[in-house]
């Protein structure tokens, strides 16, 4: 097993200091129409909030960063709560998208993100998209269990003008992998997963146990989809070790250390997949 650890230091000015069984698929690549919108209207527990008073205030320095999280908040950015917590910074999202583009050869055309939330790195795939000369993807995927966290991210990627580059589903990732197992080609599809963390303890480990990540542990994510090339962003202080024993014979994992302002945020491993045809 090999690991290489790599580190992209992204300098940025931050302004102002369901049912699990449910699987609801719309494929808005080929047209928009009031029926799409319909599903994915904004909820009670989506808010935009516009001054400091409006705002819990176990979020208010996440507000405060609003502007890295979504450099276009001001024209209208939805979010849970609960989303502030887990949105990938926008300068990090964008880097992410170039370099999974990179980590990719030319067989793979369609993009799994299994934990979308609300919208952070799957919009940055889907502008990406958009970009001359960039890794081009036939079909980007974006699976949420929580109705009104992908109400959130659908409407943000109309903020960016590239909600019809996205197939939004409503459902469990793991049960929409086993359900398409017979039409998803492994040797064609990336997944990529930024998985919840457990809540903000993880901060309080200078080693992050990964397999007591909640609800899903390292060891469940990668038995789920290790057929498929993966990209997993998971907290930065996340044990290596653990990663390293995921390294298929013969082949290295990469991972790579995204920082803001030179503070590390969050880590991108990227595993190669184990495949059948391969001597293992």
């Amino acid at each position: 097993m090999e690991i290489q650890i790599t580190c992209h230091a992204k300098e940025q000015e931050i302004n102002d200091t369901s049912s699990d069984s449910l699987i609801d698929m719309i494929n808005t690549n080929l047209t928009e129409s009031k029926d799409i919108s319909s599903k994915f209207q904004l909820t009670e527990n989506c808010h935009h909030y516009t001054s400091l008073g409006e705002v819990e205030w176990d979020i208010q320095k996440y507000w405060y960063q609003r502007y890295s999280l979504f450099s276009l908040y001001d024209e209208g950015i939805y979010l849970t709560d609960d989303s502030w917590f887990g949105v990938t910074p926008e300068p990090i999202a964008k880097q992410v998208a170039k370099d999974l583009a990179k980590f990719c050869n030319s067989e793979k055309k369609v993009l799994i993100d299994m934990f979308s939330g609300a919208g952070g790195n799957v919009i940055a795939f889907a502008r990406m998209n958009q970009e001359d000369g960039q890794h081009s993807w036939d079909q980007i995927i974006a699976i949420e269990k929580d109705i009104s966290v992908l109400a959130c991210a659908y409407h943000n990627a109309t903020i960016y003008n590239v909600q019809k580059k996205i197939s939004w589903i409503r459902g469990d990732s793991f049960e929409y992998l086993k359900s398409h197992a017979s039409t998803i080609n492994p040797k064609q599809t990336i997944i990529f997963a930024s998985p919840p963390w457990g809540g903000p303890s993880y901060r309080n480990q200078s080693v992050f146990d990964l397999n007591t990540m909640q609800p899903y542990s390292l060891n469940h994510i990668y038995e789920s989809c290790k057929d498929m090339d993966m990209a997993l962003y998971l907290p930065r202080t996340s044990d290596l070790r653990q990663i390293a024993l995921l390294a298929p014979k013969g082949k290295k994992i990469e991972v790579v250390q995204y920082c803001m302002m030179g503070v590390s945020k969050a880590l991108v491993a990227y595993i190669p997949g184990v495949r059948d045809d391969e001597n293992l």
